[in-house]
């Protein structure tokens, strides 16, 4: 089980849905952010995202935007 399968799992039981956001639910399970810099997002498995919906997710995280 990767590491946003069980975190999914334990959102469930804490959020209708396992998100709050429709921009986050994508199949089998959310990402879940780790880091972001800029329009770069790292997942709690590793994997990077470019940022195309210019906020939606990593914006709570105060993103890091380089100067």
């Amino acid at each position: 089980m990767t590491r946003s399968a069980d975190l999914f799992e334990r959102a469930k039981k804490r959020i209708p849905g396992g998100v709050n956001s429709p921009v986050r639910a994508f199949y089998p399970y959310p990402f879940f952010t780790k880091q972001a810099k800029g329009s770069h997002i790292t997942d709690v498995d590793g994997n990077e995202y470019i940022d195309y919906c210019l906020g939606f997710g990593p914006l709570i995280l105060v993103t890091l935007i380089p100067r």
